[in-house]
């Protein structure tokens, strides 16, 4: 039976003007997605780890296989932006997002087309690197009933506009209690992404300490974030040169 919640609102810390229902704590869950990535670069580099990730589990075989296109947005207002997209999201939905814009700070805000779903995707740090590119971080990733333009122009109208689109084709594992997505992105090339997401803070050190020891065993190294964040920016800057093609740079 559905349950209606009355009279008892929040408002969004030092977003003032936004309130939301309160919802029991059991359904205000807040996710960390630990996530460590590493820089393979050559299609043969990909085959190597998915090989040695076989030849480990005595078998492999995609969860997911899928082409994406993401679209990252810069400027604007999270606070608005979950005015003007919070119709797309049942109560529950709206808390989860309540707790990103509450807990996080650094926003990342993107938009994506998936498997012919469209979803808004909102990341915010807890450590002390960037929401777009960071170990441990706050994530609200949700389908919502519009089209990739439509959902973009409701994202535009709360202030923000286009940092960069990105286009890659990802293939997605389990493997050893960790999702591992094998991506090849346009501008980057391949690229491994070891991801857990846990339900409490304290748990964040031991999640890292543990995805950091299976890459280990499987000979793969992280991408630094220092490299990582100028790689970062020079695809921003020319990303119109690589988005849907299968062009790539390098650099250190």
């Amino acid at each position: 039976m559905a349950q209606t919640y009355r009279g008892v609102f929040c408002c969004l810390g030092k977003h003032s003007g936004i309130m939301v229902p309160r919802i029991p704590n059991h359904f205000a869950m807040a996710h960390y997605e630990i996530e460590i990535k590493s820089l393979l670069g050559s299609q043969a580099a990909a085959e190597a780890l998915k090989e040695k990730m076989r030849a480990e589990s005595g078998t492999l075989t995609p969860i997911s296989e899928n082409k994406q296109l993401n679209h990252y947005f810069e400027g604007g207002d999270v606070a608005a932006l979950f005015e003007n997209t919070k119709h797309l999201f049942s109560m529950e939905q709206q808390v989860k997002f309540e707790k990103i814009v509450t807990l996080g700070k650094d926003f990342s805000v993107r938009t994506r087309e998936k498997d012919g779903g469209v979803l808004l995707v909102v990341k915010a740090s807890v450590d002390e690197g960037t929401s777009a590119n960071t170990v441990s971080r706050l994530e609200f990733e949700e389908l919502v009933p519009a089209s990739l333009d439509a959902l973009d122009r409701l994202v535009e109208s709360a202030g923000y506009q286009y940092q960069a689109k990105w286009s890659r084709e990802r293939e997605e594992y389990t493997y050893r209690g960790l999702n591992v997505c094998i991506d090849r992105n346009a501008g980057y090339g391949y690229l491994a992404e070891f991801e857990k997401v846990i339900d409490a803070e304290d748990q964040i050190a031991a999640t890292r300490a543990e995805i950091e020891a299976i890459m280990a065993e499987l000979g793969v190294v992280e991408l630094p974030q220092d490299r990582l964040a100028r790689m970062f920016d020079f695809y921003n800057s020319n990303w119109a040169d690589y988005y849907g093609t299968d062009k790539t740079f390098i650099l250190e």
